[in-house]
Parts: C-alpha cells; structure tokens; sequence
C-alpha cells in the first residue's frame, strides 16, 4: 500500500511537515506495513519555503536583512534539493507580523529587505527564484526591492527618494546602470492567486493598504505614487505593467519583479506542485492525503486541497483531505477530484482545545480514514 501524504500548514498549530508527520503516524496505526512518503506542500503564502525545502530535501539559509521599518531582522529563504532553486517568502523579511501594530504605516514600510533575500540567494548560487508574495507590510509597488537588487530610483534633482510607498510621490526617473547584472541570468516565478491591478478601485492601495496601517488620507498618496512609479517602469523599460492581473498583490511587489527580473505569475499551489514534481511521484500511488485548517468555498480556488485533488484525479489516484473544519461550499472540492474530507474534530471543544491537540487529531483522523479505504478495498476484492 503506497500512501503520499501532502497537507499543507494548519494555521497556527501546525506546519505542513509537522502535519504530514502527525497524519503518517495514524496511517501506520491503520497499516503498519504502508510504503508512505510525505511530501508537506502550501499555496505561496507563509510556509512555502518549509514546505518546498522538506519535499525536495533542501535547505534553510538563515540570513539578517532589513525589517519594513529599516531595522535589522533575522530572515530565512530555502534552497530547494536540487541546489539551484531559491524560494524567498516575503513575510519573512517585509512581512505584516514584523511591524507592531502601533506602527504600521505603508507610506514608510519598504520591501527592501526582501531584495536583499534574493541578493542573498543568487550569492548562494542560485539562479532560479520562487518568490512567495503573500503577507507583506508594505504598499511600495517592490520599489525598495529593486533599491536592493541595485536600481536607483531618483528625484527631480537626481537624489535617492525615501523608502516607503510615501516616497513614490518624488519619484522622477530609475537609473538602472548599478542593477546587479546576475539578475539578467535568472528565471523568477511569483506565487501569486490573486488579479488585483496595480491601481484604482480594487487596486494595492484600496484594498490592501488600510490591514496594512493606511488611513483614508494615505490611500490616494498610495496609489498616485504606485502609478508614478509604474510610469517610471514603463519609460526604463519600455514595459507597460499597471494593468496586468495581479500586480496588485503584494503592495505592487510582482510590479518589481515583472520589471527587473523578468518573471513569471501564477497560482501558488501550480509551482509548488511543478517544484517538487508532485505529478509525477504520485503516479502509481494508492492514495493521497492532503489537509489544511478549514475547507470551505474558497478551497476550489486556488487552495492546496484543489491543487492536490486536481493532480490526483489527473493520475488516476483517490485523495482525501482531513481539515480542522467542513464549512458550507466545500462540496466544490468533489467536483475537482477530491474523493472524500474527514474533520479532525472527533467531539464537542473549544478552538483553543482543537488546536492545541492538532496532531493529536490529526494522526487519529488519519488512521480512521485509513481504515475506512482498506475496507473498502477488501469489499471491493470481495466483490
């Protein structure tokens, strides 16, 4: 019996390895002679660097770069099994979480910090970039990542304009002579599941700025100064990238990106899946389990469940999925290959209590689905 585990985190009380662990421990309580290989996986947001590191073998690179706010902080990008593949999280150098509530403030947070994790990655060697972009404390279109990676970004006088999104107002033109040359070498791809344009109504600024720290009076400067900056790209570069799906996300990070390195957008849970040749290794497998904290309406778009359903109905292969909680809409997961969910909540309990006995549960729901399929295989041998 071969079984590929592959959930991704459970919010806040489990990761996608100590979840696939917890799950593999009740799937050898259910058959202590399964082949199983766990494989943690995650849709772009927090956790994608773990996740891709432990199904192909690699690596974490702990490194100090700077916070949103210009301050030293500890950060970490993966390098994948195969040497060549870096995977930087954005939280991880200019994420929300970093910047107390007190002082979030998109006009001055930068991405600076996550320019220098790539700066880190290529000095490492490598030449082919994930970039996970969910998470991030800032609304300045990646300007202080390109500042990184060596682009200047000037005033009317020709001096360096402020970090933050506040600063983009001053912006006048980029000179690009001192971009670091390395980049020209790369292939970048951004995890990224959501179309927002980059300004207007349902742009960064609007829709992202105010869980940021932006008060009505900040969200047009915002937005007038991502625009500016997008026409500055366009005059450098020659590209025209306002309007593209996407560059939204992020505080306008993917606009960066796109400019200067040439990337590539899609859904999360797709380059996870190509990163770790997940198609390919399931073929022939029994079944997959995957999981994460809530299945609901929202899971058939994007989520990691609807990726892993989707591969396993591709190959022929039965999955079930253990969450936290069965919300109203996750039905929509049947019609995308998913063959069964089971909750981990076995009785009445708090959340609180839930998540503090996560693995416990999720080891028991695991070997109670277990069961369930090698009954149905021996009836089915019956029959």
């Amino acid at each position: 019996m071969r079984i590929i585990i592959a959930p991704d985190s459970f919010k806040e009380s489990m990761s996608a390895l100590e979840a696939a662990r917890a799950m593999e421990r009740g799937v050898r309580k259910a058959c202590p002679n399964a082949d199983t290989k766990i494989m943690p996986m995650a849709d772009g947001g927090e956790g994608t660097a773990e996740a891709l590191v432990g199904a192909t073998g690699g690596r974490m690179v702990e490194v100090t770069v700077t916070d949103p706010l210009g301050r030293p902080v500890s950060a970490k990008y993966g390098i994948l099994g195969d040497g060549a593949t870096a995977v930087i999280e954005m939280a991880s150098a200019s994420g929300l979480p970093l910047v107390p509530k007190a002082e979030r403030n998109p006009m001055l947070t930068t991405s600076f910090g996550t320019g220098e994790l790539i700066l880190r990655a290529l000095n490492s060697g490598a030449r082919r970039l994930i970039v996970a972009v969910g998470g991030s404390a800032t609304v300045d279109g990646g300007s202080g990542l390109a500042a990184a990676l060596g682009a200047r970004l000037l005033d009317s006088e020709g001096g360096p304009i402020p970090q933050g999104g506040g600063g983009l107002v001053k912006l006048a033109r980029i000179d690009l002579s001192g971009l670091d040359p390395r980049l020209k070498e790369c292939q970048c791809r951004v995890a990224c599941d959501v179309t927002n344009p980059l300004c207007g109504p349902t742009g960064a600024a609007t829709v992202y700025g105010p869980q940021k720290g932006a008060t009505p009076e900040m969200i047009p400067m915002l937005d007038a100064g991502l625009a500016r900056y997008a026409r500055a790209v366009r005059d450098t570069t020659g590209r025209c990238l306002a309007d593209v799906p996407g560059m939204g996300a992020a505080g306008g990070l993917p606009l960066s990106l796109a400019a200067f390195l040439n990337s590539e957008m899609k859904p999360g849970i797709e380059i996870v899946i190509d990163a770790v040749d997940f198609k390919r290794r399931i073929q022939g497998a029994d079944l997959v389990i995957t999981g994460e904290g809530r299945l609901d309406a929202q899971s058939a778009f994007g989520k990691t469940v609807c990726g892993v359903s989707r591969a396993g109905r591709e190959a022929g292969v039965p999955v079930f999925a253990i969450a936290g909680s069965v919300e109203k809409g996750a039905d929509a997961l049947l019609f995308e290959g998913l063959t069964a969910w089971f909750s981990m909540v076995s009785g009445p309990m708090t959340l609180e209590d839930a998540m503090s006995r996560a693995q416990e549960l999720a080891a028991n729901c695991a070997e109670q689905a277990v069961r369930a399929f090698l009954a149905s295989k021996r009836a089915g041998a019956g029959d």
